[in-house]
C-alpha cells in the first residue's frame, strides 16, 4: 500500500491517562481524524495493530486523495520508537516522511513549535523514536504544556488539564490541526511558518 507519510501522536494508553498533559499528542491526532471524517465518514480506516504495539489508521486528512498513516503507539511513552520503527519498516517510510506530535515542557500551554531534527529536549518518547529510526531527522510538532513551578515533573506531565486549561487546549488542538494539514498539503516550510506564529491570548 502506497502512503504519503506517517503522523504519530505520542501518549500513554489506558483510561487513567486520558486528557493528561503527556497525552496531548494522542488528542491532536484524534482531532485530525475527527476533522477528516467531516469530509466522509470512512475517511480513516483502521489497519493492523502490529501485535498490540500501536493503533494505526489509513486516513485522507483534509479531504485529500493521497492517504496518510496516523498512529497512536500503545507501547507507553518511553518505548514509542518500537511502534514507529515497526510501522516505518513495514511501509518502507523514511524519517523525513514522519511527523511526531508531542507534548513539550519547554513551551507554555497555548504555544507550539514545528521543527525538523535537532535536540530531543529530554523527551523519552522522542529519544526512543530516534533510536529506532537511527536518526533525529524526523519532523516534530511540539505542543506546549508548560513546566510546573514546584511540582514533580513526572507527576505534572501525568496530571489532567483543569480549570480554564481545557478551553485553551481546545484552541491548541485547532491550531495543531491547521499545522498538521499545512505539513500534509504544502510541506514543512509552510507548517513552520503557520505553527511558529501560533499564539493565544493566554500565552
Amino acid at each position: 500500500m502506497q502512503v504519503a507519510g506517517l503522523i504519530v501522536g505520542l501518549g500513554n494508553p489506558g483510561k487513567e491517562y486520558e486528557n493528561t498533559r503527556h497525552n496531548l499528542g494522542f488528542m491532536a491526532v484524534d482531532h485530525l481524524m475527527d476533522d477528516a471524517r467531516r469530509f466522509t465518514a470512512d475517511a480513516c480506516t483502521s489497519l493492523s495493530t502490529g501485535k498490540g504495539k500501536y493503533q494505526l489508521w489509513k486516513c485522507l486528512p483534509g479531504g485529500l486523495r493521497s492517504p496518510w498513516l496516523v498512529a497512536k503507539p500503545q507501547t507507553y511513552m518511553n518505548l514509542s520508537g518500537e511502534a514507529v520503527g515497526h510501522i516505518c519498516n513495514f511501509y518502507n517510510l523514511d524519517a523525513e516522511q514522519v511527523l511526531v506530535v508531542h507534548d513539550e515542557l519547554d513551551l507554555p500551554l497555548g504555544r507550539m513549535k514545528f521543527k525538523t531534527g535537532g535536540g530531543l529536549a529530554g523527551h523519552n518518547g522522542l529519544k526512543s523514536i530516534a533510536q529506532h529510526l537511527g536518526t533525529r531527522d524526523f519532523h516534530r510538532l511540539r505542543l506546549g504544556i508548560g513546566k510546573p513551578e514546584h511540582a514533580n515533573t513526572a507527576g505534572y506531565v501525568l496530571s489532567k488539564f483543569s480549570g480554564e486549561e481545557p478551553r485553551l487546549v481546545g484552541d491548541v488542538l485547532d491550531g495543531a490541526l491547521r499545522g498538521m494539514l499545512a505539513f500534509i498539503e504544502r510541506g514543512p516550510a509552510d507548517a513552520i511558518a503557520l505553527v511558529n506564529a501560533f499564539g493565544t491570548a493566554a500565552s
